[in-house]
């Protein structure tokens, strides 16, 4: 009975949210990475979308307007993340807002030595335990596929991230997938990029990874879903890992 109750409203929500076909199209057309999605795939896509349009209040920060199709923009980007584990991973949270273009958050932090420090520095995304995902409409509207930049998919990760408490790089596993095997492949990955990073060689990946094991998880995400054939090529254990908590093989789906 209660089964029956959450398909009835997950089914009027997707009746009463339905994204319009030429805007749908529109938004998909506009970016690579979701190129290769089969019918099935796409239909999955379009339902995820709409229910994060539903389950999510997607709002410009204040003096800012944003658009059904920005909505729709972010939503799709966003359900690419979860197509194959379910609205349910976006749990616990209910606002995203947008910006213009970078913003400046106040961060305080206390020292070892009990000083409190306050910091403001530009952002282009964050994402908050518990509380709403913040997201620069300039670096939403325009992700570099060949860097692998995806400020939607690199905060959204953090999200996933943060499902078993704080963001640490290790968010809840698949059964038939061990913490052993996900710490041994990304500490590897993190160890050399940082290695690389230090000593001022070109890396394969955003060095801004480097920051911690949560940030590396994210960035790598960004490339798991944009640039595969690079994951696959210099850290293809991290793949691996990847391709079994996504549920999904971009590698494949993309090409070269």
């Amino acid at each position: 009975m209660l089964g029956r109750i959450r398909e009835w409203r997950r089914r009027r929500a997707l009746e009463r949210n339905a994204i319009p076909d030429a805007l749908w199209r529109r938004v998909l057309s506009r970016f690579e990475f979701f190129t290769g999605l089969d019918g099935e795939e796409e239909i999955r896509l379009r339902e995820l979308a709409t229910l994060i349009l539903h389950e999510k209040s997607i709002h410009a920060a204040e003096g800012y307007a944003i658009s059904d199709e920005m909505r729709v923009t972010i939503a799709a980007q966003a359900a690419l993340v979860v197509l194959n584990l379910g609205i349910e991973w976006y749990r616990g949270w209910v606002e995203v807002i947008v910006y213009p273009d970078e913003f400046l958050p106040d961060h305080e932090y206390t020292d070892e030595h009990g000083i409190v420090h306050r910091l403001r520095e530009p952002r282009t995304g964050e994402s908050w335990e518990g509380g709403p995902l913040i997201l620069s409409w300039a670096d939403v509207e325009s992700p570099d596929m060949e860097a692998g930049y995806n400020v939607v998919i690199h905060e959204f990760a953090h999200k996933l991230d943060m499902l078993n408490g704080a963001s640490d790089g290790l968010p809840p596993l698949h059964a038939g997938m061990t913490r052993e095997a996900w710490s041994s492949a990304l500490g590897a990955a993190y160890d050399d990029l940082c290695r690389h990073a230090e000593s001022g060689d070109e890396t394969a990946l955003d060095p801004y990874a480097c920051e911690g094991p949560d940030e590396f998880f994210a960035v790598a995400s960004e490339a798991f879903f944009l640039i595969p054939d690079v994951l696959v090529s210099e850290y293809p254990e991290v793949y691996r890992q990847f391709r079994e908590f996504y549920r999904q093989d971009p590698a494949a789906r993309l090409g070269p």
